[in-house]
């Protein structure tokens, strides 16, 4: 039988805190236009947002869109404006990293996340983000997933080797990403699940 993951990696968004940008875009355009915004084939909000996830600072990343897509400033300004209204927990995530704290695992956050809005909406508002030993801002460090050097700098942060880890994302690229570098890649769909994963793989939750 394989040893259990020595610790856990895990991500914020849609892990731990629910991201819904369209709740934040609402807030300032509406939601009819939330939704015609992300729908867009013209831009590509993803993109543009993981721009600032990887370190570019949200006035450029605003600034461009007014200067390339002047149509959609309005709601790309409202995103930033409203950003606290996209935040909220994920039901049961909290009790399961309260279990793994509690049975000694080390537990590290790795988040594709500006550090501008991460510093100021979540880092304190969170309890869940309080019981991490570590959190890995993709913006603060300038290396978003799915690059490798993002898990690399968790797995330095947790003080332990990628084979050592199990790492758990909303996200399949990056739970492909991380299953290549040797990880223990979980791919989230709730926190009942994620009980379930752990435990068999030997952990204490």
């Amino acid at each position: 039988m394989n040893k259990p993951p020595a610790g856990v990696v895990l991500d914020l968004g849609n892990v731990l805190i629910s991201w819904q940008p369209a709740l934040a875009i609402a807030a300032g355009v509406g939601a009819d236009e939330a939704r015609r915004f992300l729908d867009a084939e013209d831009f590509d909000f993803m993109a543009w947002n993981h721009e600032q996830d990887s370190g570019r600072r949200w006035a450029d990343g605003v600034a461009e869109v007014r200067r390339t897509h002047p149509h959609w400033f309005e709601h790309a300004e409202a995103y930033l404006t409203h950003f606290p209204a996209s935040l909220s927990e994920v039901p049961g995530s909290l009790d399961v990293v309260r279990d793994l704290k509690v049975a000694g695992v080390p537990v590290v956050g790795l988040t594709n996340w500006s550090d501008e809005l991460y510093y100021p909406y979540a880092a304190e508002q969170f309890a869940v983000l309080r019981l991490l030993d570590a959190v890995v801002v993709s913006g603060e460090v300038k290396v978003a997933k799915p690059d490798p050097r993002a898990f690399e700098i968790a797995a330095e942060r947790a003080g332990l080797s990628l084979d050592r880890l199990a790492f758990v994302d909303d996200s399949p690229r990056n739970v492909e990403a991380a299953a290549a570098l040797g990880m223990d890649a979980i791919l989230f769909t709730g926190a009942p699940g994620l009980r379930t994963e752990l435990r068999s793989r030997g952990l204490p939750v």
